[in-house]
């Protein structure tokens, strides 16, 4: 019998999950090591989700430079009332959707919307990298492509405004997703149709998990493009349309 046939198993698996599985014990109680390492990851947790966004320090200032992108707030009004009051996060201010308006050329073919959401670390980590990727691919498709800009207090549901403001063919919302205990550094992104006043999930597509142990930043822009390609020509999203994956491809699909 192969005795290190049962720590091979073991290792099999952990490596196919981020997940702490058998992980190991020490009496009724996990490992010290195990232990530290779940309070690191809550820590990690809390400040991606208590961390103000801040524009120049999350994106850079050369990302900022090359696309042009400006940052507008909801009306939560801080970071607590964000969290408190989610309705406050999926609209904008009056004096956003003014700047929105006076920035943004309207009804593009492809408008990218980037939202701190809750996990300000996953911006941070990820969208420097697929921002170039969207916008690249976008123009070798030949679309129209709005001027990308940044919500501070961001809930999903903004996409509903952004639709209204500048009626694009679809609406990407890169989004920080709420973090675990295996990641803090996820990012969704959210796609929308025509969005508009009154879309629910619904009538939206989800493509998330774009992480370094999840979906990788270029394989995140090729398929958040062939969807909106998909949805472009369908002239439809949410439940109405399905992303089709090549076999052996995983991620998580929504409406």
């Amino acid at each position: 019998m192969d005795r290190d046939l049962p720590a091979r198993i073991v290792e099999k698996i952990r490596e196919r999950t981020p997940a702490r599985l058998l992980a190991g014990h020490s009496g009724g109680a996990y490992r010290t090591s195990t232990q530290l390492e779940l309070r690191a990851a809550h820590a990690a947790a809390r400040d991606a989700v208590r961390t103000a966004f801040d524009l120049e320090q999350h994106l850079g200032r050369d990302l900022i430079e090359r696309f042009g992108i400006f940052e507008v707030p909801t009306q939560a009004a801080s970071k607590d009332e964000f969290l408190l009051r989610p309705d406050l996060g999926r609209r904008f201010s009056a004096i956003s959707e003014e700047k929105i308006l006076s920035t943004c050329v309207p009804e593009p073919d492809l408008q990218i919307v980037i939202g701190d959401g809750l996990s300000t670390t996953a911006v941070a980590v990820q969208v420097p990298a697929l921002l170039p990727l969207l916008m690249q691919g976008a123009i070798v498709r030949q679309w129209s492509v709005g001027k990308p800009f940044a919500v501070r207090f961001c809930r999903v549901g903004i996409l509903n405004d952004v639709g209204d403001l500048l009626r694009p063919r679809v609406a990407v919302l890169l989004i920080g997703e709420r973090p675990g205990l295996a990641t803090a550094e996820s990012l969704s992104a959210y796609m929308a149709y025509r969005p508009r006043a009154g879309q629910t999930d619904a009538d939206r597509n989800l493509i998330s998990n774009i992480h370094s142990r999840g979906i990788q930043s270029d394989e995140a822009a090729t398929r958040i493009l062939s969807l909106a390609a998909k949805m472009m020509q369908a002239k439809a999203g949410g439940v109405k349309i399905r992303e089709e994956l090549p076999a052996g491809v995983s991620g998580q699909i929504g409406g």
